[in-house]
């Protein structure tokens, strides 16, 4: 199995589209998916999981027991996870973190990193809307820092791999990792 993971509105399901080729519901506004969704790819399954944080029109207390509700999925299913996709807007999670940091939070992309890592999951970090990030490499290495790991993109070339799920830039690398990540080289 393989998981896409993170926050709403970073292009999860338009990456998984842009993989698959199956058409998933994908919107602009945050919380389009509620719900896991399971689709067949190359004799796997692939899960588009709901978004964590804000979603529009959703009350904060349903946000929250989405959120739960995905970690429970990830816990459960963690012996069956080959790989999670986590997505991050290239854009904006530098700004978000930093935020979360100064109120004295760990940053919800930060744990939900951490915690992949805990359970043993292979994680790639697909860096999307590659096409609004000016300095991708200092971007890249802020979330490398900020992720709590020592090192610079070189050293993490295999994890963290910027996209555009919009225009598809990059694309075939993400895909290439996908591949060999869980069939091998």
């Amino acid at each position: 199995m393989i998981i896409f993971a993170g926050r709403s509105n970073v292009g999860k399901s338009t990456l998984i589209f842009r993989l698959t080729g199956k058409d998933v519901k994908r919107g602009k506004r945050p919380g389009v998916t509620r719900k896991p969704v399971e689709i067949n790819w190359r004799g796997r399954k692939v899960v588009d999981l709901p978004g964590f944080g804000f979603m529009s029109g959703v009350p904060k207390a349903k946000q929250e027991r989405i959120k739960t509700e995905i970690v429970r999925f990830i816990e459960e299913n963690a012996k069956d996870i080959e790989l999670a996709v986590l997505v991050v807007d290239g854009k904006s999670a530098i700004e978000i973190i930093e935020r979360w940091e100064k109120r004295g939070e760990i940053p919800i992309d930060v744990e939900f990193f951490q915690f992949l890592r805990e359970l043993g999951i292979p994680t790639i970090v697909a860096v999307n809307k590659l096409d609004k990030v000016r300095n991708v490499g200092a971007t890249i290495n802020r979330l490398i820092e900020k992720f709590g790991l020592s090192g610079t993109w070189e050293d993490y070339r295999d994890t963290f791999i910027p996209v555009s799920a919009k225009f598809g830039t990059n694309f075939e690398e993400l895909r290439r990792r996908i591949i060999e990540s869980t069939e091998g080289p």
